[in-house]
């Protein structure tokens, strides 16, 4: 891996930019690797846009922005009308399937996961989904160790929310049942 731009996007109140905090974390911290993180979100509190954006490479990033993202997460619809045309052709989209409803047309790599259903199901809060699709992440691609990804949850959420997130993360990142959906 040279270089990985990745995409994290929601509305307020799913999580994303924590997402997107943890994953950097997980690249700098905890695996020795070059990160940058930045966001943006609305002025609403809950339900208005929020997104992170995240480069990971073996080498010193030069330019922090990222603008065809490599990975897009997209964990709401209107995450993929902002963000589903900057994809890469070749890029990874990510979705919540439970969320996202209207793919885009030419998207050759794509993983449904149904991450908000299963946090309800499975955890009883649908809060979590935002690690469910980060465990997904790590299963898809890689892109930082698991091992780096856990620690970087443990010290990122809240204390006593560690445990819950935890699993939350493996249910993305182990339960064959998700049923990732991969489009070619």
């Amino acid at each position: 891996m040279a270089q990985t731009d990745l995409t994290i996007a929601g509305v307020g109140g799913q999580g994303s930019i924590l997402a997107g905090v943890i994953l950097g974390t997980a690249a700098v911290t905890f695996d020795g690797k070059y990160a940058t993180q930045t966001q943006a979100y609305s002025s609403e509190l809950r339900g208005g846009f929020a997104a992170a954006w995240v480069i990971i490479s073996d080498e010193p990033v030069e330019f922090p922005r990222v603008t065809r993202p490599d990975i897009l997460v997209a964990q709401a619809q209107d995450s993929i009308n902002r963000f589903g045309d900057v994809l890469k052709s070749d890029g990874i989209l990510i979705v919540d399937s439970d969320m996202v409803h209207e793919i885009p047309t030419g998207v050759k790599r794509l993983y449904q996961i149904p991450a908000t259903t299963i946090a309800r199901n499975e955890i009883k809060t649908a809060v979590v989904a935002n690690m469910i699709m980060l465990g997904a992440l790590c299963r898809i691609t890689a892109v930082v160790s698991r091992q780096a990804l856990e620690q970087a949850i443990a010290a990122s959420v809240p204390k006593g929310k560690e445990q819950i997130n935890l699993q939350a993360f493996n249910l993305g990142a182990d339960n064959p049942h998700i049923g990732f959906q991969k489009k070619t």
